[in-house]
């Protein structure tokens, strides 16, 4: 197996570029290419599901983005150590009835020797939204070098 850099241990710079290919992984939309930075059998907790491998982090990857549409992510570092990394993040969406949410939340992540998570644990709550209190604008896409982070936007 190929080593995912940057591996740990995490220095400030590293861990934040590994939060922000985890963030342009999941802007992709394509579970596929997300579960690859996950080890065969990396073990989740997100939300009220508890995914084991990669088979269950495309299923669920799936789902997810069938029913979250227009799906933009900002992930920004909060702590770290060793092979561990600590983000928190919010993300824009709606649904089939063109309802926007603000998703916020925590994710608590551990990586193998190779540079792969091997364990995440995320909690997440949603907040219902106008269209006119969306602040993700760019492409669908990675986020722009020039966008916001959480923190200049005060979220």
């Amino acid at each position: 197996m190929s080593d995912k850099p940057p591996l740990p241990p995490f220095t400030l710079e590293t861990a934040i570029q590994k939060a922000r290919m985890a963030e342009d992984a999941w802007n992709s939309r394509d579970p596929q290419r997300v579960a690859l930075a996950y080890t065969v059998d990396s073990y989740w907790r997100n939300r009220t599901e508890f995914p084991k491998g990669r088979e269950e982090i495309i299923s669920f990857l799936t789902r997810k983005w069938q029913r979250e549409h227009d799906y933009r992510l900002i992930k920004e570092v909060w702590a770290f150590r060793d092979n561990h990394i600590a983000v928190r993040f919010a993300y824009e969406w709606h649904d089939d009835r063109d309802q926007w949410f603000r998703s916020y939340g925590n994710e608590n992540w551990e990586f193998d020797a190779q540079g792969l998570m091997q364990r995440r644990f995320a909690s997440i709550n949603d907040m219902a939204i106008g269209p006119d209190e969306r602040r993700y604008h760019w492409p669908l896409g990675p986020r722009p070098a020039e966008h916001s982070s959480l923190t200049e936007l005060g979220l």
